[in-house]
């Protein structure tokens, strides 16, 4: 007698299934039942907090201290993501230059080193030179203070030439 896929089944896989079915069925009925409803109506979506983006301190009033410790807390978290994404890439660069060794590490490992490096410059750039307790006004003034001198003299590190000629 052929089964549901049209195979021919013996007499130990009809008693197998059989089995099977009476040790199923109750486990099956409890998960149906019971289980995927309550997962249905607690289910989350996402295993971290999801948190909206608030507005930066340029968009903030002047005097609005709400405003400013939002955009503080939204720097910070942002930090912490930037800082966590450097210490990935600085493993991935770790890890392929212990596992290519001293003598292929050059060329095996050039793209990873080449993106951990435009990460760090990223984030100097970003976060370098703020001192112990960084917040979002120092950075924004960071960020002021090199815009003005890029106006000035060019891109920074280029070095104090004269300053551009406006026509």
């Amino acid at each position: 007698m052929p089964d549901d896929d049209g195979i021919k089944q013996n007499a130990y896989e009809k008693f197998y299934l059989k089995v099977f079915g009476i040790i199923d069925a109750p486990v099956t009925y409890f998960k149906e039942k019971v289980v995927e409803p309550l997962h249905e109506k607690n289910k989350t979506y996402y295993y971290h907090r999801r948190l909206r983006r608030v507005p930066t301190i340029d968009e903030c009033d002047v005097g609005d201290e709400v405003c400013f410790f939002e955009a503080n807390e939204q720097y910070k978290r942002d930090k912490n993501v930037d800082d966590q994404i450097l210490i990935i890439l600085r493993e991935r660069r770790l890890e392929c230059e212990h596992w290519y060794g001293l003598t292929d590490r050059e060329d095996k490992c050039r793209k990873v080193r080449e993106d951990y490096e435009t990460a760090t410059t990223n984030w100097f750039t970003k976060y370098g030179d703020l001192g112990p307790a960084p917040n979002v006004r120092a950075a924004y003034f960071k960020q002021k203070h090199r815009m003005i001198w890029e106006r000035r003299h060019g891109p920074v590190g280029t070095g104090m030439g004269s300053p551009p000629v406006e026509q």
